[in-house]
């Protein structure tokens, strides 16, 4: 009796496996497009690629105070990478006239970054009060031996092709 009872369902378990294995792949499609790949700027700052994303900088501007940071990192904009350089120069044009900044170096005690080696540099110019938007270029870094030279950017919208 007790046989009866169960014998459905023991013939229901294979076919449920059954179903449930097989396993449909979609077809591979030459139209499809691999996945977006964006980087999130720590800071909520400019992301400025160098390189083929070896290296970020991410620049952040305070309106208030016309003070530009720039943080040097990885190239998935996740960890602090130092550089020796003194001070990064950047050339923009606004509203069609030529204006420098130059970011120095700035050193904190707390990760032991020092001027010379350090992720942090910031500088500040009263033309960046009132200048949320520009054309740029980033004139010259070094990361690691490695140089990059005039590396084009639109503030606030980056250079990232992606």
């Amino acid at each position: 009796m007790k046989f009866i009872r169960i014998a459905p369902i023991l013939l229901l378990v294979p076919l449920a496996m059954m179903t449930g294995c097989s396993k449909h792949e979609p077809a591979a499609s030459a139209a499809a497009k691999p996945p977006h790949h964006e980087h999130k700027p720590p800071h909520h700052g400019t992301p400025v690629v160098l390189g083929d994303e070896v290296y970020h900088v991410e620049l952040v501007r305070d309106a208030a105070t016309g003070k530009l940071q720039a943080y040097v990192f990885d190239g998935e904009l996740e960890n602090f990478i130092r550089s020796g350089v003194l001070t990064i120069e950047i050339d923009a044009v606004v509203n069609g006239q030529p204006k420098t900044i130059t970011l120095s170096a700035v050193p904190n005690p707390a990760t032991g970054e020092t001027v010379g080696d350090t992720s942090l540099f910031e500088g500040q110019v009263d033309w960046l009060k009132a200048a949320p938007e520009f054309d740029a270029t980033l004139k010259t870094i070094t990361i690691r031996g490695t140089t990059f030279a005039d590396v084009k950017f639109n503030f606030p919208k980056g250079n990232d092709k992606d």
